[in-house]
């Protein structure tokens, strides 16, 4: 007797339409998220930027706005990859109910609302807060370098672009004066010619873009000149206000104490405001994505993107931030250096200091960000751009935090 098998008709057509609420189980993220827009996210500034009725209805934007969470909570960062999980994941299908927007239209949609998109990360936070995730008994902070969208073989250093510069020019000045007589005998023979050659616009561009570098990295050596001068300032002070020796002061790598760029100082042509950064790795063309982690359940409190090696600078905003989103913290003093201090403290308590722990908090969220979710370079450009991009990452990162609490007390409430 033969072996009984179940039937698989693929041509069977089902007698009533599926539901998208059965397309994954009850429970599943894709639910939760979808949900969680529909009900409890404020959209008003991404609904209010829709006011004339003028062709095609678009997309629904909160459903735009679920598919994105949705898809930075699994990983899925690209807009062609979203638009291809549209059609072809079931999960993708329960949160847009099988609509399937292009690439071009996921992009769009993001870069026109990308700071209403970043602005979510407050509400999803204190949805956390509600939810007890937030205790901030201790909250770590720490950096971590993610590659900008630029390659670092594009990049020039100060030293290269002082000695391009002078021949690049010359060599432009040199062909518009051989180009001058040439265009007389061949206007005499042939009639005016005024076409230019795409090689010499190529080099004149690329002459503008060193120069343009040039001209960053001078201002940003004079800026931070004058950063260090007040911070010299304000040590200097704190010293005679505590009595305590001078620590000394060492200049960044990049610029000279007097304020001019140092020859290995680099500017990159595909993203200027990325900086190559060492990692354990080697080098990189990234930037310093910073996160403030509470202990008690990873959830990230605070967040921000520098374009510095050291974290330092970042200390007093990232402070200042966790008071803001969560409305709880106490912001102590900065004035001047606290590194002495930090390494004493560190010293005496050895081993059982609370600041050793950061390794544990906030290690694991960027393993987290970087290993599970996938997320290891960034997609757009510009610190402005890279800032919401790295807030929209930390949000999602929180829904998925937020996601395991809830269904936690689900499963608590049904016991």
């Amino acid at each position: 007797m033969s072996k009984t098998f179940r039937p698989w008709e693929i041509d069977q057509l089902q007698l009533l339409p599926p539901s998208v609420h059965e397309f994954v189980p009850e429970g599943h993220v894709a639910h939760f998220v979808r949900d969680l827009v529909r009900e409890s996210l404020d959209l008003s500034e991404i609904l209010g930027a829709y006011t004339a009725e003028r062709g095609q209805p678009p997309f629904h934007p909160a459903m735009m706005t679920a598919l994105l969470l949705y898809a930075y909570s699994q990983g899925v960062f690209s807009s062609r990859k979203i638009a291809q999980a549209c059609e072809q994941r079931v999960d993708f299908m329960a949160v847009t109910a099988c609509q399937q927007p292009d690439h071009r239209t996921i992009n769009d949609f993001r870069r026109r609302h990308l700071p209403a998109l970043g602005g979510l990360f407050g509400q999803v936070l204190r949805l956390c807060q509600r939810a007890g995730l937030v205790k901030l008994g201790h909250v770590a902070l720490d950096g971590t370098k993610i590659k900008a969208n630029a390659s670092k073989h594009k990049a020039m250093s100060y030293a290269r672009m002082k000695e391009v510069e002078p021949q690049l020019a010359a060599e432009v000045a040199r062909w518009f004066a051989e180009a001058e007589d040439l265009d007389r005998s061949e206007d005499d023979r042939h009639g005016r010619t005024d076409e230019m050659p795409a090689w010499v616009q190529s080099k004149q561009e690329r002459l503008a873009k060193i120069r343009a570098a040039m001209a960053m990295l001078e201002a940003e050596a004079a800026a931070e000149a004058a950063a260090r001068e007040e911070d010299r300032r304000a040590a200097e002070e704190a010293r005679v206000r505590d009595k305590k020796r001078p620590e000394p002061t060492v200049p960044r790598p990049h610029h000279m104490a007097d304020g001019t760029p140092s020859d290995n100082a680099q500017r990159n042509f595909t993203d200027p405001e990325s900086k190559l950064m060492m990692t354990k790795d080697g080098f990189v063309q990234g930037y310093n994505a910073q996160a403030a982690v509470d202990s008690a359940s990873q959830v990230i409190v605070a967040e921000m993107v520098i374009a510095e090696q050291n974290d330092v600078r970042a200390l007093a905003p990232m402070l200042a931030q966790i008071k803001a989103n969560t409305g709880k913290g106490r912001i102590g003093q900065l004035p001047g250096t606290r590194a002495h201090d930090m390494r004493m403290r560190l010293a005496r308590a050895k081993y059982r200091s609370r600041y050793r722990l950061r390794k544990q908090v906030v290690e694991p969220v960027f393993g987290q960000i970087k290993s599970a979710l996938g997320f290891g370079r960034f997609l757009m450009r510009g610190m402005k751009k890279v800032q919401l991009e790295w807030r929209l990452v930390c949000t999602a990162h929180n829904l998925r935090k937020l996601l395991t609490a809830v269904g936690r007390a689900a499963l608590a409430a049904a016991r």
